[in-house]
């Protein structure tokens, strides 16, 4: 079966290819920064003076943070994935930071695994890559 050309796959809430670790995300200069929102991950570093290391928002850095950027919250109990209890002002707010900040100003490189696959472990069938709208999950496995 011919494998496509989807971007990497990454691992529960480490954002990160499989073969480094959390703590190395933009920590050194030249290494990429990325941040996860709706279990999509984007490639940062071109706005590294509000993601770097040291800058306002690098606490969102290196996790899927969709809670706080909801809220518009850096409090560490907000950096999380769960959507669970936000208000429907925080969603919508989530819905146009994602659309009109995110997807339009970083490049989309990989996804967290609870946006692929199921809590079994096994594939979400239902899952579309937000930049590649052809994808079909069932020609990767």
């Amino acid at each position: 079966m011919a494998r496509s050309s989807f971007t990497r796959c990454l691992l529960d809430d480490v954002l990160m290819p499989v073969n480094f670790r959390l703590p190395q995300v933009g920590a050194k200069e030249g290494q990429p920064i990325y941040l996860a929102v709706k279990g999509v991950v984007f490639d940062v570093t071109s706005g590294k003076e509000f993601y770097g290391k040291g800058a306002p928002y690098n606490a969102l850095v290196g996790k899927d943070s969709t809670r706080g950027v909801a809220k518009m919250s850096l409090d560490p109990a907000d950096l999380t994935h769960d959507i669970t209890g936000l208000t429907e002002e925080e969603l919508k707010s989530l819905d146009d930071i994602f659309n009109n900040v995110y997807k339009a100003k970083y490049p989309i490189v990989g996804y967290t695994s609870r946006r692929i696959l199921n809590e079994d472990g096994s594939p979400n069938l239902d899952f579309k890559p937000e930049d590649q709208p052809h994808f079909n999950i069932k020609d990767e496995f």
